[in-house]
């Protein structure tokens, strides 16, 4: 079986090496491709790439290259298009969430319990760092109305952590460019009964100085 990580970059020179590695050094007990999109980045990131290359001989990666910054939707959809293995996970560059979570998230897909699995900041007892009220707020009250509308219960619709098996993102069109790829994800795996599980994960978010 393989699993195959969907990383969106987008000026993130200071960070994308090391996520490379952390990405890689996980064991999960299966075969990893790694698929970076670079969504348009023009801070230095792109030049990296080649080095990254070098620095992991035999490890299965990919570079693609948007021209021009599209939007982290369309990102995914080009990740995904490209994506080979059985199950799918959606990896961001900055290093806010841990890659250490991964046996967790995988874990209900691969007892066969699950089709899609969130990440959510907001259960379980791992850390978090304490930042930005209002953006927490802000992301309880769309996943409240994401679950108007689909009738779900979930924490974290927001949540970078999405894992799905092959087959559901197959029989999903999406269209999204930017991060209205979330709701809309969440809203058509809802259409399709997709049995989706929800685990914490632990973050580590920046706040505005840092990047945000």
């Amino acid at each position: 079986m393989k699993l195959s990580i969907v990383i969106p970059v987008y000026n993130e020179v200071s960070l994308v090496a090391e996520c490379v590695r952390r990405v890689l050094a996980v064991d999960i007990g299966m075969e990893k491709e790694l698929i970076l999109v670079d969504d348009g980045s023009t801070d230095g990131t792109r030049e990296q790439y080649e080095r990254i290359r070098q620095e992991h001989p035999g490890q299965n990666l990919r570079f693609l290259l948007h021209s021009h910054n599209r939007g982290k939707g369309a990102a995914l959809r080009t990740g995904f298009a490209q994506a080979t293995g059985q199950i799918v996970l959606v990896q961001d560059a900055d290093l806010e969430y841990d890659p250490r979570d991964y046996p967790r998230l995988l874990a209900p897909i691969l007892d066969g319990k699950a089709d899609v699995v969130y990440g959510s900041r907001f259960v379980g007892g791992d850390a978090h760092r304490v930042l930005l009220f209002w953006h927490m707020v802000g992301n309880k009250l769309l996943t409240l109305l994401s679950n108007a509308l689909t009738n779900l219960n979930l924490t974290d619709m927001e949540t970078c952590y999405k894992v799905f098996r092959r087959e559901v993102l197959d029989g999903i069109r999406l269209t999204s460019n930017g991060f209205e790829f979330e709701p809309e994800i969440t809203a058509k795996v809802a259409r399709l009964g997709c049995r989706i599980y929800e685990v914490g994960v632990s973050y580590s978010g920046r706040d505005y100085s840092e990047g945000k």
